[in-house]
């Protein structure tokens, strides 16, 4: 057979093959066997030659299969695609991504005929990654831009790759070729589950599904978001990765990639689960993600931006030397259009604090502009950003250096006070308990410009103590008592300490009682500011917060002021307590000197006067 297929004419050649391939059928075994045979010795010995011919044998093979019964084609025709592919490894791969979705039994086994080989297999997986991002992803629908029902729909040939590459990983025979192009797999993957997170099929497919006998199986197989992920959880499997894909199967994990409100936590898991269970995979991961942060799907760097920033939540960022990458990685998303991204920066960086609490001083300068930067991000009074950057400040202002918290402090606590009387609990809950941080971390070293802020913020502080949520309350008991040290009256500060901890039942009526007569003995002078504040909360949007500002109001009896002689509690000096010694008159009257904190400017965010509205 082999002198027959060295000296057969060219033109004579692709007849005999075709002739072979119908005697595949045939109902005699011997014969079938015998042109399985003739087929193989041809394409060994003479497959150079048949490169325009490939589509034409690829799709009379298949036909082929679908007709022939014995058992010992199949393994037969798969050796065949073998021999064709290690000659035209290209053009039969191209000719297979025209296979219809979804595939059938034959064609999938025809795709992992090809992976027998590690040499072949990891051919075949460059080229099926090229095929995957040649193409958009999706494409929108005129419906979608004229901004109506939204209607991405997903393209053939990078699903139809996709497919192909979770039956080539099914192979056991290709682990080496994963391994070798283990990053590559992995961040294209990710990348392609990202942008695909609601896209639809395409429409002859959705058609095709509604008609067929089993739609709910082809919908599971195509959903275009569904397929990566199976696939990159077979790229996972077939590397060695088992703890990873387990890890993320009893997390909920995998399913929350595939929606669009779980997809930013999916991915936080899975880089968890990596940074856990294959550290030292993640060198080359990081590498070839770098340059994503410009991807032009903001899906994608979203994606990439929640897996980065959850590396630096594990100690295995500093074991690997991957630190300084990953922050030069983050601080270059920090200027990104989408506001997702320059969340999650920020949810990165303030990461280092669990993650690496040692290097936190080191980068304290950087980390600490990249915060404040946030507390100013956008012009919504509710940006998700500022939010992050408040979370962020909290966690990092105990462990960055004196010095450079000094600089900003002041800044901090000025833009974070108009979120106390936020309409949204989760920004008064963040801005208060930051506001009692920076207090616990100025005990003993107050200046007078941050001690200001300190009086400022005790009326909206006490009366928030009412507030409807529990977590806005506790966060109000916790800054209050950090405030206390600050205000070097031991008195007040031991009021503060003893009604106010933590899962203690609050009288609150007594506590303002005893609060009020500390303040006046011993505070008189800010009186009149803390009686300007408290008007504006009159007509708060909170029932319980109005009450207790009448309250605050009536406790504030005027007393005859002491003489420092019989102080019994370490009083501060005047020019400790800014706007005490001066401007005090002007606050009672409503004057300069309550400008800023007894009346909150609108244009600063949400503070009483916007709570007003909704009464």
């Amino acid at each position: 057979m082999r002198i027959i297929a060295k000296r057969l004419p060219p033109d004579q050649l692709i007849s005999l093959l075709l002739t072979m391939f119908e005697a595949l059928g045939d109902p005699e075994k011997n014969c079938s066997r015998a042109a399985t045979v003739m087929i193989n010795c041809l394409l060994q010995e003479r497959g150079g030659v048949l490169q325009e011919k490939v589509p034409e044998i690829v799709s009379v093979l298949r036909s082929k299969l679908q007709e022939a019964q014995g058992e010992h084609v199949l393994p037969a025709a798969q050796h065949s695609m073998y021999l064709l592919a290690t000659q035209h490894c290209a053009a039969v791969v191209s000719t297979l991504l025209g296979s219809p979705l979804p595939l059938d039994s034959h064609t999938s086994m025809l795709w992992r005929a090809l992976a027998v080989e590690p040499r072949l297999a990891a051919q075949v997986l460059g080229l099926l990654l090229e095929k995957m991002s040649r193409d958009v992803p999706f494409k929108e629908s005129r419906a979608f831009l004229l901004g109506r029902t939204p209607d991405r729909v997903a393209t053939l040939l990078p699903l139809s790759a996709t497919c192909a590459l979770f039956e080539v990983l099914s192979t056991p025979a290709a682990g080496p070729a994963v391994l070798e192009l283990y990053p590559q797999l992995f961040v294209a993957l990710l990348l392609r589950v990202s942008c695909t997170v609601g896209v639809q099929l395409p429409r002859n497919l959705q058609a095709q599904e509604r008609r067929g006998a089993s739609p709910a199986l082809a919908a599971r197989n195509l959903e275009p978001c569904s397929s990566a992920v199976d696939t990159l959880r077979a790229v996972l499997l077939r590397s060695g990765s088992e703890d990873v894909a387990q890890r993320m199967d009893l997390e909920g994990g995998w399913e929350l990639l595939r929606t669009s409100a779980g997809h930013e936590e999916g991915a936080t898991r899975l880089a968890r689960a990596m940074a856990e269970h294959a550290g030292p995979r993640l060198p080359l991961v990081l590498k070839t993600l770098a340059c994503t942060h410009s991807s032009a799907y903001e899906n994608q760097r979203v994606t990439t931006t929640a897996f980065l920033a959850e590396l630096l939540n594990s100690n295995v960022a500093n074991d690997l030397m991957l630190l300084d990458s990953l922050l030069e990685s983050l601080v270059a998303r920090q200027k990104d259009t989408c506001a997702s991204v320059r969340r999650l920066v920020l949810r990165g960086l303030a990461n280092l604090a669990s993650g690496c609490p040692d290097k936190v001083r080191a980068h304290g300068p950087q980390l600490l502009t990249a915060m404040i930067g946030g507390l100013d991000d956008g012009d919504s009074p509710h940006s998700p950003v500022a939010l992050e950057a408040m979370l962020g400040l909290a966690r990092l202002v105990h462990l960055v250096e004196a010095w450079d918290l000094r600089s900003g402090l002041l800044h901090v606590a000025i833009r974070i006070r108009p979120f106390f009387d936020s309409e949204k609990m989760e920004f008064r809950t963040a801005s208060i308990r930051l506001f009692g941080h920076l207090n616990q971390v100025c005990h003993g070293d107050c200046e007078d410009v941050f001690l200001d802020q300190v009086v400022g913020g005790l009326a909206p502080l006490l009366l928030h103590l009412q507030d409807p949520q529990a977590a806005v309350a506790s966060a109000c008991r916790f800054a209050l008592r950090m405030c206390g040290p600050n205000l070097a009256c031991e008195d007040l500060s031991a009021a503060f300490q003893k009604h106010l901890q933590e899962g203690r039942a609050l009288h609150f009526g007594e506590f303002l009682n005893t609060t009020c007569k500390h303040l006046m003995h011993h505070f008189p002078d800010l009186l009149g500011r803390l009686l300007t504040t408290c008007l504006f909360y009159f007509k708060s949007s909170w029932e319980d917060v109005r009450a207790a500002a009448p309250l605050f109001t009536g406790e504030q009896h005027p007393l005859p002021r002491p003489q420092a002689a019989q102080q019994p509690c370490l009083m501060p000096p005047l020019h400790r307590v800014p706007g005490a010694a001066r401007g005090a008159q002007a606050a009672a009257a409503g004057g300069p000197g309550s400008a800023h904190f007894g009346a909150p400017d609108p244009a600063e965010g949400p503070g009483p006067r916007g709570a007003d509205q909704g009464c």
